[in-house]
């Protein structure tokens, strides 16, 4: 898996390369303009991508990289929660958007939205989005409701699930499933 953090704050790009790049293989930028020329040259399955920048900023960067490459992962960051700003980056492409207060929120966040890619050579769609709801804490019941499926059908799933990813319990399933 390939990771690209673009932000113009060198301090958050040490932080997150070093968290990450025992799991992936990490680029980086200081500003759309790099990251759309990273984009162009590398194969790239997330990015991370600060929405204040100079010279292009990330709002505009995410819609010029989904427009060529709209299966690439854009994680928006941000420092604080502006509105406004994520409602443009969601309308550009976004897949989502995390606040920057906490490094290892953000690679949880990472892992768990990779763990998709990951896992789905594995296990078929329904079984992923069961281990998907497994690491997000979720009991049976919940599961089960939000899939409008019985508890039983998940009970035997999360057999199946754990019976092809070779681990004994819902804990390993979910730091599997996170890469953890």
């Amino acid at each position: 898996m390939n990771i690209l953090i673009v932000d113009d704050d060198e301090l958050i790009r040490g932080s997150l390369n070093s968290k990450l790049k025992s799991f992936y293989t990490i680029k980086e930028a200081q500003n759309g303009k790099i990251a759309i020329e990273i984009v162009a040259k590398h194969n790239i399955d997330l990015i991370l991508m600060d929405i204040r920048m100079p010279i292009l900023d990330g709002i505009e960067a995410t819609f010029q990289i989904k427009e060529k490459s709209p299966k690439i992962k854009i994680l928006m960051l941000t420092t604080f929660e502006d509105k406004q700003n994520i409602e443009k980056a969601i309308t550009a492409g976004a897949d989502g958007y995390m606040l920057k207060t906490d490094i290892n929120e953000i690679i949880a966040k990472v892992k768990l939205s990779l763990g998709t890619s990951l896992l789905q050579k594995i296990l078929t769609e329904r079984e992923n989005d069961i281990a998907k709801l497994v690491a997000n804490g979720l009991n049976n019941k919940e599961i089960a409701e939000k899939l409008f499926l019985s508890e039983g059908t998940i009970r035997n799933n999360i057999v199946v699930i754990m019976e092809k990813l070779n681990v004994a319990n819902r804990t390993q399933l979910a730091l599997k499933y996170l890469g953890v």
